[in-house]
């Protein structure tokens, strides 16, 4: 009697180990639709990671592209500048001549020649020579006198190579003084040819 109790408590026991293994072996056999939500999951992850990863270049592309146009923008605001302030140059610097008197002097050459540069390198820029004289002498001939100090000026400036078409002349005669009053220090600052540009 005791050993049919053993023997059926020993089988209840196997049976009981049994079932309980199936069933640990069933929650942790192979599941597949586990592992392709876990796969789905895994690859929307990486295709989250590569989208952020290409929006993050994207936008430092951008980044770049702004900072190259700035850097592009203000190369070319300087070049604007320095351009204006050569303009600036070729007009504020006069030429001045002795009391009447339309021939060069060694001065009056070398602000010429800077001109004759800055005229080859603009060749579609035009300037107006202007021809002015002190208050002495009549009206008549002080613009006779202004006129041959503007072709002076004109004559040096073709022949150092400046396109004749760039240029023209004008007189004013002693209408329009530097400086007004009398005296050397005033005439010699009203003998003189200024420059102008043609659109102006």
């Amino acid at each position: 009697m005791v050993k049919k109790i053993n023997i059926r408590f020993i089988l209840f026991c196997i049976l009981v180990i049994s079932l309980a293994a199936a069933v640990s072996c069933a929650k942790t056999g192979p599941d597949p639709d586990g592992d392709e939500i876990r796969d789905e999951e895994i690859s929307e992850t990486e295709d989250e990671r590569s989208e952020r990863q290409r929006r993050a270049e994207e936008g430092s592309g951008i980044d770049e592209q702004e900072l190259d146009d700035e850097e592009r923008a203000a190369a070319e605001e300087q070049r604007k500048e320095e351009e204006e302030k050569e303009k600036e140059d070729v007009l504020s610097e006069k030429i001045y001549f002795e009391f009447d008197d339309s021939s060069l002097t060694r001065e009056a050459r070398d602000v010429l020649q800077r001109k004759v540069e800055w005229l080859r390198d603009n060749p579609d820029e035009c300037i107006v020579i202007e021809g002015h004289c002190d208050e002495r002498g009549t009206d008549e001939y002080n613009l006779a006198l202004g006129s041959r100090r503007a072709e002076s000026v004109k004559d040096y400036l073709v022949k150092a190579g400046v396109d004749g078409d760039q240029l023209s002349t004008i007189s004013y005669g002693e209408e329009r003084p530097a400086e007004e009053g009398s005296g050397e220090e005033v005439w010699e600052k009203n003998r003189r040819a200024e420059f102008r540009f043609c659109r102006d």
